[in-house]
């Protein structure tokens, strides 16, 4: 028989990738999406289907937060994460023949602003915030449900860098246009993955049947801004670029719609789980990582 596997809101960048390399790997992939041409969120008998006698369900559901904080979009932001994960709930609760693995997306952003010391799952501090009140009704939607044929795994991803999507691409543009200097203070902390390890991540919990609940999804060597654009310079044979000081971004962000939250956090996230329980990264190191995605 077939292996199969559905991924929940699986059309953006690390969707897409994931699909693509689930394929590779034999299995057959369901997408959950609202866009045309896939299963709809509408259609419960459909997802309820889709995931009878499916291996692993990976839910990446959520509005893009790439976009001004205002009222309408933080109800879009909040709405497409908690009621997609109700729905994929309820759905396996129906099924005759639920999936074993049931992974869903979280954040990194979940912690405080740290500068002084790395989260880890044990000792990290929640923060506060529109972002971390995201996060915190997102986990607790997922964790709600008691699911006794289907073990339950949350995974606080942090920033994740991969060749021709996410935010690579800004980040080269800055630097192609002589913009990749610190942005803000420059000591504001950078977690980040690289989207090998994410599937590399997946298939770790997926033969690790004892392991279940959150894990801090990032590299074990975080990096400052500054320290992150002085690596993507050097890996673009660029020798300088100008700072990027608070009141420019806040402009900036202004005109392309954004917020600087996502640059001006400081994220500093550990992977103690995945460390203890024995994952090895791909690419441990940001250098590593630049060194497979920047193509000159």
């Amino acid at each position: 028989m077939i292996r199969k596997i559905v991924i929940a809101g699986g059309t953006g960048f690390i969707g897409t990738y994931l699909e693509n390399k689930f394929e590779e790997l034999g299995y057959e992939v369901r997408i959950i999406s609202r866009q045309a041409g896939y299963i709809s969120w509408e259609d419960r008998e459909g997802i309820r289907e889709a995931l009878e006698h499916a291996d692993m369900l990976i839910n990446l559901a959520g509005k893009s937060v790439n976009c001004r904080y205002h009222a309408r979009n933080k109800d879009k932001i909040m709405i497409s994460r908690t009621e997609t994960t109700g729905i994929l709930g309820q759905a396996i609760l129906a099924c005759k023949h639920p999936p074993a693995l049931w992974i869903n997306s979280s954040t990194a952003t979940i912690y405080r602003h740290a500068e002084d010391r790395p989260m880890t799952e044990a000792e990290g501090e929640i923060g506060s915030g529109f972002s971390v009140d995201v996060a915190k009704a997102w986990e607790q939607s997922f964790f709600s449900f008691s699911l006794p044929h289907t073990r339950q795994v949350a995974l606080r991803i942090a920033i994740v860098l991969g060749r021709g999507g996410g935010v690579m691409i800004p980040y080269q543009n800055l630097v192609r246009f002589g913009l990749g200097g610190a942005q803000g203070p420059g000591n504001q902390m950078f977690s980040w993955i690289h989207i090998d390890d994410i599937l590399g991540i997946i298939l770790f919990l997926r033969d690790q049947p004892e392991l279940s609940g959150v894990f801090n999804v990032s590299s074990p060597h975080p990096l400052s801004n500054r320290e992150l654009m002085q690596q993507l310079r050097q890996s673009m044979n660029r020798r300088f670029g100008l700072p990027s000081p608070a009141w420019l971004l806040e402009m900036g962000a202004l005109m392309i719609q954004t917020e600087t939250e996502l640059i001006l956090k400081s994220r500093w996230v550990i992977p103690e789980r995945l460390e203890q329980a024995g994952y090895s990264f791909q690419y441990p190191t940001l250098k590593e990582a630049l060194r497979e995605i920047v193509l000159l």
